[in-house]
């Protein structure tokens, strides 16, 4: 019992500023008479405090429930106008029932910041917070009161009584010890007594068989023992190393073993280098001697550029006490945290593919450092997705390795603006538990807890493993340079290993127990194995996916996309009738009676419609479709109408009728998602689900295409790159609205300069179509081909209501995606001295300028695909002007944007000998667009005047 001397004072200050004290004290009083009115009509943290003193017995003695305060006080006022009254002094009992008022608070101040106390840090560096609400003498008790026995009926440490000392003990235990627990903030009473049970029940300890904990043993002796073979045999080589982190081994076999026993049947990881070789070695069954190999330069190299080996995936079936169990473990770049959201949209194709929508057979697992946990934004995009209906996973369970330090940076001033590195989850309410890594057991117990409230609640929830880093960031740093004091106390910390078979002999399991572990463990690595292999080789999940004929491929090869005229008409009857009992706005009406005119061929067919006809084509022949972005079941530019909105419906979550999701009696599904307000997040959870489902067209659609620059991480280190770091093939579409129409700097180009800089080794596919029948086609040709590679596409704005980029129905049912477009006017070919090429919307501005000056020796050409290039189909348009002297790139974009640099050695290349190649468009400029409108107007102006002028700046002739 603390004998603080100005724990009265302190208490008293208290007093004044707490919310039951005070100034606060009639707007509580008045609180509470409503609740005993009627319990509902308060908030839920008021009713549980409330409740919480109804197990408090009266001041009698007796269990007499408390009633309405206010008609006895007016009674009792009345009576003193009457002089019907006198004073008393206050009884004993008063100042008993205050104490019991005092028990409930101590009681809640543990459960919300007995963490602050908690035994947590295994190098004990850090001095004890002073937090007086954890004080009984911050509540006026003193030593007298140690034997008084009050009701804890609202607890569960299995007395509805208890002496304020057994009561003080318990609440330690529980809270205070390598076990620190939040969970409070929490707005869901069943989630607060869900933990309050499990924790108090047990006081945070476990009670472990003696199996149980030789098998924890075992996996602290694996993680240490595979780090110090590689230390000692591959001397300053990087793989940064998990040593101080062991437990997390322990942790991830528990949350395995665990996983299986609840019926999951995949668990997809998603983690940093920190301790990714171990996890490869003893939680996914690699054979040690592969991993070796990649050390020795010995393994196969057959991937165009391949990745190093702390970044590379695995994937693995294991056994558990519940069956087996697939892990993924994902390929992951240096960029720290950006493969979160790439798997939770593995596991949400997963989830989509096995019929799960709670998740409960597919389990995502995020393994964080504290640095990149607080201070990497992706982290709170991705926890904005988890409870959003398109991107739930069921909830993800958080483990982080928190080894006190990010590179160097260690002093909490520097390192974060929050108490702990996990804050940021709070956000979600997601609970979080803080365990000491030196404690095995504790963080077993944890891992425990976490997977149960996962698979109760559906929500994520966070285990943070505090260890240290034994070593630098890297194998060749040397930390102490920064943490001298930090690494003197972990230079004399005998390593959580040797801490845990020393525990286990003490309780009599025998005195060489963990030396004879450490030789076994180093003999099985000599031969290049390991001591545990739970990985079945020949199993194989009926869920699991083929991706054999995806592979090889080339984007030459063919695609039937052209449909037939009455699979067209019945596609397009069923996708333009609205149901009587929904009642579309009156321009919404009119945009599908117009798609009804089209589907008919009464008028040409729009680029919405287009856009419809190939998801209808699709979803009708057995390909699903997920489009997701911001505000793109409406469309940016009030295009799609994919959703239609009844505006005579009476509840805000109903009244919504998607016509795609009517196609056919078994057609496959249509799913368009409104996303949150992120780029980063969505597209990298897109790119996840690409990732899982090759037959699957997944579509992210940014808002502008200026604003894909956000994910700019996910396009450079997955999309761009992932088929040859990886060889993972991902079929992913992008549709980034692009085009110069005055809007400004943000809102007019979608960086096409950036995907063209990106593109080599036919890593994927960039096209800007200009017709609705190109849009048709290349979203067919997407899926129809059994290519999957990233499709690019620079999709109009203006263009979506030009008539002069409508189709003829005939362009659906025959014909294909055309990479080049001819010139469409009849020209006498040997007449023409120069030909434009150009891409997009320009096309129309020039069409029209030629008209305008009535120019008969100018063919225009559209570059419809910009990479891969396509050569053959430029040259044959090309050679069709054999007199033709010049050839001009004209763009929208500045000279240092846009495809000029990267087409000119293309089209060079494909030119006759004596042709000169020259340049119009906008001069080089460091932003994107012009904020001023009559600017805009005469770079437009001028651009496509310059491409019927001489050519003058730069010209190459060949």
């Amino acid at each position: 019992m603390s004998s603080n001397p100005t724990a009265s004072s302190v208490y008293s200050a208290y007093q004044g500023n707490t919310y039951l004290f005070g100034g606060n004290a009639p707007y509580v009083e008045e609180m509470y008479e409503n609740y005993l009115a009627n319990p509902g009509s308060v908030p839920d943290t008021w009713r549980e405090y409330f409740d919480a003193l109804q197990h408090v017995p009266a001041g009698d003695g007796s269990n007499a429930k408390d009633v309405p305060h206010l008609p006895v006080v007016n009674a009792f006022a009345e009576r003193a106008k009457q002089g019907q009254t006198k004073v008393v002094v206050a009884s004993a009992d008063s100042e008993l029932g205050r104490k019991r008022t005092a028990v409930q608070q101590l009681i809640a101040a543990y459960r919300n910041v007995g963490v602050r106390w908690a035994d947590l840090d295994p190098l004990k560096r850090a001095e004890r917070d002073n937090i007086p609400e954890l004080d009984p003498a911050f509540y006026g008790f003193t030593d007298a009161d140690q034997e008084t026995v009050f009701n804890t009926s609202n607890t569960f440490f299995g007395k509805d009584t208890m002496s304020l000392r057994e009561l003080m003990n318990a609440l330690r235990e529980t809270y205070c010890g390598t076990i620190g627990a939040e969970y409070m903030y929490a707005t869901d009473q069943n989630q607060k007594r869900w933990w309050q049970q499990k924790l108090e029940a047990i006081r945070s300890k476990p009670n472990l068989s003696k199996e149980k904990k030789l098998h924890i043993l075992d996996r602290l002796t694996a993680a240490e023992g595979l780090e110090r073979f590689l230390h000692t045999k591959y001397v300053g080589q990087k793989r940064f190393s998990l040593e101080g982190g062991e437990s997390f081994i322990a942790s991830m076999d528990e949350l395995i073993q665990q996983s299986g026993i609840a019926g999951v049947q995949e668990i997809v990881i998603g983690m940093a280098h920190r301790g990714r070789l171990n996890v490869l070695v003893n939680s996914l069954g690699k054979v040690p001697a592969d991993l070796f190999a990649e050390f020795d330069h010995t393994a196969p190299e057959d991937l165009p550029s391949g990745d190093v080996k702390y970044h590379q995936g695995f994937s693995s079936d294991v056994t558990t006490p519940g069956g087996p169990v697939h892990l993924s473990l994902a390929f992951n770049p240096s960029h720290l945290e950006i493969v979160n959201p790439v798997v939770e949209g593995s596991v949400r194709s997963r989830m989509d593919r096995r019929a799960d929508p709670k998740g409960l057979q597919v389990l995502p697992v995020l393994v964080h450092g504290d640095a990149a946990f607080a201070g990497q934004g992706v982290v709170m995009e991705t926890l904005a997705l988890a409870e959003a209906r398109g991107y739930f996973t069921g909830g993800t369970v958080h483990l982080v390795i928190n080894n006190q330090i990010g590179f160097t940076t260690s002093d909490p001033r520097d390192s974060r603006s929050t108490l702990y590195c996990s804050d940021v989850v709070k956000m979600i309410e997601a609970p979080v538990l803080h365990v000491n890594g030196d404690d095995p057991e504790a963080v077993v117990l944890a891992t425990q807890l976490a997977l149960e409230f996962r698979m109760a609640f559906q929500k994520d929830v966070v285990v943070d493993i505090i260890c240290f880093r034994k070593l630098g960031h890297n194998e060749q740093d040397t930390p102490a340079l920064t943490q001298p004091l930090m690494y003197k106390k972990i230079a004399a910390h005998p390593g959580t290993r040797r801490l845990y078979a020393d525990k286990l002999t003490a309780q009599g399991m025998g005195e060489t127990l963990g030396d004879d572990m450490v030789k076994a463990m180093r003999a099985a690595l000599d031969a290049g194995k390991s001591t545990f292999d739970p990985v079945l080789t020949n199993f194989k999940s009926k869920y699991a996916v083929d991706w054999a004929p995806y592979l090889g491929k080339k984007w030459t090869d063919a695609g039937d996309t052209a449909i037939p005229m009455a699979e067209w008409k019945r596609l397009a009857e069923k996708i333009t009738t609205i149901p009587a009992t929904v009642t579309p706005h009156n321009l919404v009406k009119k945009v599908y009676d117009d798609r009804a005119a089209m589907g008919r061929g009464d008028i040409p067919v729009d680029w919405g419609m287009g856009e419809h006809m190939a998801f209808a084509s699709l979803v009708a022949s057995g390909y699903p479709v997920r489009l997701s972005g911001e505000d793109c079941g409406r469309g940016t530019f009030t295009h799609r109408h994919s959703v239609i909105h009844d505006q005579s419906r009476e509840k805000w979550d109903t009244g919504t009728y998607v016509p795609l999701q009517n196609v056919a009696e078994n057609q496959a599904p249509f799913v368009v998602i409104d996303s949150i307000l992120s780029e980063e997040a969505v597209l990298a959870f897109e790119y996840g689900y690409a990732s899982n489902d090759p037959n699957t067209l997944v579509i992210w659609e940014a808002q502008f295409g200026d604003f894909a620059n956000g994910a700019q991480v996910v396009i450079d280190q997955f999309i761009a790159s992932g088929e040859v770091k990886w060889g993972r093939v991902n079929g992913i579409t992008l549709m980034l609205p692009h085009g110069y129409e005055g809007q400004g700097p943000e809102h007019s180009s979608a960086r096409l300069e950036r995907f063209m800089q990106l593109s080599a080794d036919t890593n994927m596919q960039v096209v800007q179509p200009t017709t609705a029948s190109q849009i048709f086609h290349i979203l067919r040709r997407q899926m129809v081909r059994n290519l999957r590679k990233p499709l690019i596409i620079m999709t109009p704005k203006s263009l979506l209501r030009n008539k002069d980029a409508t189709s003829p129905l005939s362009e659906f049912t025959k014909g294909a995606f055309q990479t080049v477009i001819p010139e469409n006017k009849e020209l006498k070919a040997d007449k023409v001295k120069r030909v434009i090429a150009c891409s997009g919307k320009v096309y129309y501005d020039l069409v029209k300028k030629r008209e305008e000056k009535g120019i008969d020796d100018t063919a225009i050409l559209r570059v419809e695909q910009l990479y891969p290039f396509p050569h053959k189909a430029f040259a044959t348009e090309l050679k069709k002007y054999p007199n033709a002297t010049d050839i001009v790139w004209c763009q929208d974009e500045p000279q240092n944007q846009g495809a000029w640099f990267f087409v000119q050695h293309y089209i060079h290349e494909n030119m006759l000998d004596g042709q000169k190649l020259g340049y119009s468009g906008r001069a080089a400029s460091a932003s994107p667009a012009v904020g001023y409108s009559h600017l805009h107007q005469e770079q437009q102006k001028a651009l496509v005047d310059g491409a019927f002028a001489k050519l003058k700046g730069f010209v190459l002739t060949k």
